[in-house]
């Protein structure tokens, strides 16, 4: 065993470790917060969640068990423990989810593996045969930078670039911790096609097809994928750029899936649009990171932010869960996003955004909230957690 004490890593948008004991309390007060917040039923159902172990994902499996006690089967691409290496922050969090799982008698399974391939979709399909027989409701929250296509071979890379002409303006040297410039020259062809091989709809398409050829969706399925569109001052190297072209693919898809699950079993697909949180991902996209800052700041002050469980229990209470039906703009979009796009709170973003410098950050944003959220994603900086203490790393999924 391993056991040891567990100090994060982290240089700018990146952490190489986990601490288990606080991916373990992230994971019980997301329950906690369902249990208070919604009456919990016993409903017996079943879903796959594509993208399971951490953000949207791990708070959708979350939500659907400890609020609906749904069954669930997670999918997941997460490295576990190597001797003294630790295990990522995903896979922490799913030991956890499992622990919860099997104390309160629900069925919960889990593969850990490259979703796009062929490999690990055949293996969620023969799972879901032989345990669940089929599925009542189907998450896609997947998010990689990379993608091997399962038919041609191909290395896709995703970019996150503008597309047409540079962009220039001002992000958080994460590093540094300064606002300075940042200047993105824009995508080239090849770029923009990778980016949306990955991050556009295609793969959902391939896990639709081989879920209905092998009789895995129960009449009257739904799906969700998720997305996010953002602010106006993010579209030139999100919504507009690559990243954005992607999600126009995954719309697409979509609408062309809702129409294929309707006409075979009497199922719906839909794209629900998310608000902006704090994920390793979102870290690494220039803007981003500042945008959050002063975003959280206003929201939190306002009482209306939302973290991703927050979000999720909200999609199922008002949307998808037992007896809703889901309230659509006219895209067929579920918008979470509301919120955040809210007009006095665009404006007071706006506002800010064009006076914030090095010197005025601590008043006008709240980067200190950031770096802890991003801390918290780890399993580190969570309240109630002693880490003085030496923790075993060396667990290991069921």
């Amino acid at each position: 065993m391993a056991k040891q004490v567990v100090q994060p890593k982290i240089r700018g948008f990146i952490c190489t470790n986990a601490h288990p004991t606080g991916c373990a309390q992230n994971v019980r007060n997301q329950i906690d917060y369902v249990q208070q917040t919604i009456v919990p039923q016993k409903t017996g159902l079943n879903v796959l969640i594509i993208g399971a172990s951490t953000g949207y994902g791990l708070a959708s499996r979350i939500a659907l068990a400890a609020g609906y006690g749904m069954n669930t089967v997670g999918v997941f691409f997460e490295k576990p423990p190597d001797n003294w290496r630790t295990a990522t922050a995903g896979y922490y969090n799913t030991v956890a989810f499992h622990q919860y799982a099997e104390r309160e008698g629900l069925k919960a399974f889990s593969i850990n593996g490259d979703a796009f391939s062929e490999e690990i979709k055949s293996q969620t399909i023969d799972l879901i045969q032989k345990e669940l027989g089929q599925v009542d409701l189907v998450i896609y929250s997947l998010a990689a930078p990379r993608r091997i296509h399962p038919h041609t071979g191909v290395d896709h890379r995703a970019v996150l670039k503008p597309i047409g002409c540079p962009y220039v303006d001002k992000t958080i040297d994460l590093v540094e911790e300064q606002i300075v410039e940042v200047v993105i020259d824009p995508a080239i062809e090849q770029e923009i096609t990778d980016t949306v091989a990955v991050m556009g709809g295609e793969d959902l398409t391939f896990w639709v097809d081989q879920l209905l050829e092998n009789r895995c969706l129960k009449t009257g399925i739904q799906l969700v994928a998720y997305s996010y569109i953002g602010p106006e001052i993010t579209y030139p190297v999100y919504t507009h750029g690559t990243i954005g072209r992607a999600k126009e693919d995954l719309k697409q898809k979509v609408d062309q899936v809702d129409q294929k699950l309707w006409q075979q079993i009497g199922g719906h697909a839909y794209v629900a649009v998310n608000k902006a949180v704090i994920t390793q991902a979102s870290a690494a996209i220039p803007v981003i990171p500042l945008y959050i800052s002063i975003l959280y700041k206003i929201m939190d002050a306002k009482g209306i932010n939302e973290n991703p469980i927050a979000q999720i229990t909200r999609l199922l209470s008002d949307h998808i869960g037992l007896g809703q039906q889901p309230t659509l703009d006219d895209q067929r979009l579920i918008r979470l996003d509301d919120r955040e796009l809210r007009l006095e709170i665009s404006q007071e973003v706006e506002r800010i955004w064009l006076e914030i410098t090095t010197d005025n950050l601590p008043c006008l944003a709240d980067y200190n909230r950031y770096k802890r959220g991003f801390r918290n994603l780890f399993g580190f900086e969570i309240d109630g957690v002693d880490y003085g203490q030496l923790v075993e790393t060396e667990l290991l999924l069921p």
